[in-house]
């Protein structure tokens, strides 16, 4: 293995090569950034957060260790146990997928984020300390700072998803009127049954902004605080 990435050239070839000492930093860069991923997950109340992170990250920071020696061994070049262990980890990710009782989809970054830390601890199993990184740095700006700018992008699309409950069936006509006397247009409701004993009616309304003076000057947030102060919805917020 040449000494071509530029961490390795400020280490030294020994960390390029595998022996003890580059087999302890990979382990202790790994469960390093894993446990800042990890973290920054966990404080948002995640699924998977600081050990769970941390386990996959090193466990693919090993598992690349031991199909480099394998390979170097056996003069082979497959790396079958880095594979599984991406299928493995994938698996595990999308299992900690849910569904909500207003039928949102829960945990898919986390799950996502999971299965690239994995590829990122074998990226640093590998000795590609550099890619490991940036690849890390990018992971955290993704999960801490783009949600921000992700909800000012979803606040002012064309089209949203709101959870609507009315305080009783009979109002939904009006609300549909009103809807449309606002320049909006219903794309699709669907009743929500996990409320069925609850006493309310409670609705999944997809919705388009129809109006050509909505879409310049109102948000999502300002549509929907609008429809709140209707005297027969019970509560109402965009999902």
């Amino acid at each position: 293995m040449t000494a071509t990435d530029p961490i390795v050239l400020l280490l030294g070839n020994w960390a390029s090569d595998i022996n003890v000492y580059s087999i302890i930093l990979r382990i202790f860069v790994s469960a390093a950034i894993s446990a800042v991923i990890g973290w920054e997950r966990s404080s948002k109340r995640h699924s998977a957060g600081f050990r769970t992170f941390i386990i996959v990250t090193i466990t693919g920071t090993v598992v690349m260790l031991l199909d480099i020696h394998v390979n170097v061994m056996f003069g082979a070049r497959l790396f079958l146990l880095s594979a599984a262990t991406i299928v493995s980890v994938a698996r595990i990710a999308t299992r900690s997928l849910f569904l909500n009782s207003r039928k949102q989809i829960m945990g898919l970054t986390t799950s996502v984020a999971l299965w690239n830390s994995c590829i990122i601890g074998m990226a640093l199993g590998a000795g590609f300390y550099t890619v490991t990184i940036i690849s890390f740095l990018a992971l955290l700006f993704c999960l801490s700072r783009l949600p921000a700018f992700e909800f000012y992008l979803k606040n002012r699309a064309n089209h949203f998803e709101i959870h609507l409950e009315l305080k009783n069936s009979l109002n939904l006509q009006n609300f549909v009127t009103t809807i449309r006397r606002l320049g909006l247009f219903i794309d699709a409701i669907e009743m929500n049954p996990a409320y069925v004993n609850s006493g309310l009616s409670v609705y999944s309304i997809a919705i388009s902004i129809s109006s050509a003076e909505l879409k310049k000057y109102k948000t999502h947030s300002e549509i929907i605080e609008a429809l709140r102060s209707l005297d027969y919805v019970y509560h109402i917020e965009e999902i």
